[in-house]
């Protein structure tokens, strides 16, 4: 084309305000979507899942607290899917739980918010999906749940992709990871990841920017990370400029002899999360870029080099540590009145203290973390009322819970506190859905689970899940038939004291503790799902 007219066009979006909440449990995760959208009432809305089986049951349960919503995924009829996009655009329907097969085409200018409840596999399909809210103009909210294990869930599913598919996939989930984490502006930083700038450091519409974290002077930390990346003549990715700067002997790092550099350990007082935090603003800072072409390596820009020369005071802050923050857990608009209650909740954890060390139990056994924030916010003075938190049976509540509500109670009538309504607008399913019961069965009847897992259509990472939330639950199931096949009764035996002695309940800690017995990840969970069906339930 001879002199063709060209049409820029910027990636922003002002109009959308972005949020990442941490997804600390599923069934938390899905009373806050709850009320978010009861308090969205009339708004048409998209909640996004990875499978199809979550959209059934939010969809389903969003049903039951009074609001119209209706699942839509690969998996249903043609005409059905029309027919859902239909009631959708007519707003018969105000609610779509979907996967990713909806929205293509569908250019509906009132969506009020979008909601993720399964971190999306790349950056391109968060932006892509978020998109969809706002389109008249107005105001759209984008909030996504996140949590470092549905990373870890998305990185298993790639386990049989060939090699180079695997290593692009991984490179796309760790933007999407770096983005969950960010504390920098998330706006500034989705413009950075598609090659555009922003000119101000606070965009005013994000969960970053209206709530900063407190920035430090980085200047000796972002020296270090580029001298760095110099030393090792800018051929290496962020995971192995971290390790280097740890002063970790990786078998890489010992290979390229790289362990003699001065840069080796000089880092050592800091942790990953710190140098993951210091590489990122560097990227963000355009003192290096990532070549995505020789799957990511870290390079200098020329103002990095510049940098190095001559470094100069810079302010940072650090990303966000989800595993560790210790964040409300009531997803609220602004003015939101459920907040975790500081005080109470360290009485609970004492309570807890104190029966775990009658029982002689770890104390996550007695009732999870999660679990204990949830009733520091809503306040549960009742066992029926206790039994209604997330991760809390009815027979957990008569087993542990007569100590939990005599101390909710105490607090709530010596404080004079008002109880929110929780109990009475939030509703839940009341029997186990059909796919769950057939789980139970299939177990009952002692069959395989790549057999069952088959049978449902699911991967065995899936109904692994399923079993793990069924039990947590406070079902028992009995697994000796399937462990017995594949894991020695002595080696069962050590690991079940392994986890009478683990304090966290942190799978990755215990995985990295016990694959030197040559287990898989897979068997480290499958056994830890023995030891709660046998000591919590």
């Amino acid at each position: 084309m001879e002199d063709p007219n060209i049409f820029l066009s910027s990636f922003n979006r002002p109009n959308l305000y972005y949020e990442i909440r941490p997804k600390r449990s599923r069934e938390l995760a899905i009373k806050q979507i709850i009320k978010y959208v009861q308090e969205n009432q009339g708004k048409s809305g998209i909640v996004y899942c990875l499978n199809r089986k979550s959209t059934e049951e939010i969809a389903e349960l969003l049903n039951v607290n009074g609001i119209r919503a209706v699942p839509y995924h690969a998996g249903m009829e043609a005409a059905t899917r029309s027919q859902v996009q239909d009631q959708f655009l007519m707003e018969d329907m105000h609610v779509i739980v979907a996967t990713i097969a909806f929205g293509m085409g569908i250019d509906k200018p009132d969506v009020r918010f979008v909601i993720h409840f399964d971190i999306p596999k790349s950056i391109e399909n968060y932006y892509q999906e978020t998109g969809r809210a706002g389109r008249g103009g107005l105001e759209g909210k984008c909030v996504a749940f996140y949590s470092y294990k549905d990373i870890e869930k998305l990185e298993k599913f790639m386990r049989d992709k060939p090699l180079a598919e695997r290593e692009m996939g991984a490179q796309l989930l760790a933007e999407t990871a770096a983005y969950a984490e960010t504390s920098v502006c998330r706006r500034k930083f989705l413009l950075h990841y598609f090659g555009e700038g922003y000119p101000s450091d606070n965009c005013g519409s994000c969960d970053n920017c209206l709530k900063p974290k407190e920035r430090i002077e980085g200047k000796i930390y972002v020296q270090q990370a580029l001298q760095a990346a110099h030393e090792v003549n800018e051929n290496n990715g962020i995971p192995y400029l971290v390790d280097l700067l740890m002063g970790k002997r990786t078998t890489e790092i010992g290979n390229y002899k790289h362990d003699l550099l001065p840069v080796f350990g000089a880092g050592k007082e800091k942790d990953e999360h710190f140098w993951n935090s210091i590489m990122r603003q560097c990227l963000i800072n355009s003192l290096v870029y990532k070549d995505i072409e020789q799957y990511g390596l870290i390079k200098l820009t020329d103002e990095g080099r510049a940098f190095l020369k001559k470094p100069r005071s810079i302010m940072i802050s650090l990303n966000h540590n989800y595993e560790a923050e210790a964040n409300d857990v009531q997803m609220e608009n602004t003015g939101g009145k459920s907040v975790l209650d500081p005080v109470l909740f360290d009485i609970l954890k004492k309570v807890r203290e104190s029966l775990a060390k009658e029982q002689q139990l770890p104390p996550y056994v007695i009732f999870g973390e999660a679990s204990l924030e949830e009733m520091a916010t809503v306040y549960p003075i009742t066992l029926d009322e206790l039994s209604k938190i997330s991760g809390v049976s009815k027979g957990k509540a008569e087993k542990y819970g007569v100590r939990f509500a005599a101390a909710i109670k105490k607090y709530v009538d010596e404080n004079d506190v008002e109880r929110p309504n929780d109990f009475s607008t939030l509703k839940q399913v009341a029997n186990k859905s059909v796919h769950k019961i057939h789980i139970i069965q299939s177990i009952d009847k002692k069959l395989p689970l790549d057999e069952i897992a088959r049978t449902r259509g699911m991967k065995m990472v899936e109904l692994i899940e399923e079993i793990e939330t069924i039990v947590y639950s406070g079902t028992k199931l009995n697994l000796d038939y399937y462990l017995n096949d594949i894991i020695e009764e002595d080696l069962q035996e050590e690991v079940m004291d392994y986890f009478r002695e683990m304090q966290s309940g942190d799978l990755r800690e215990a995985y990295s503790e016990l694959k030197e017995e040559g287990l898989s990840y897979e068997e480290v969970q499958l056994m830890h799902i023995k030891f709660m069906s046998e000591v919590a339930n």
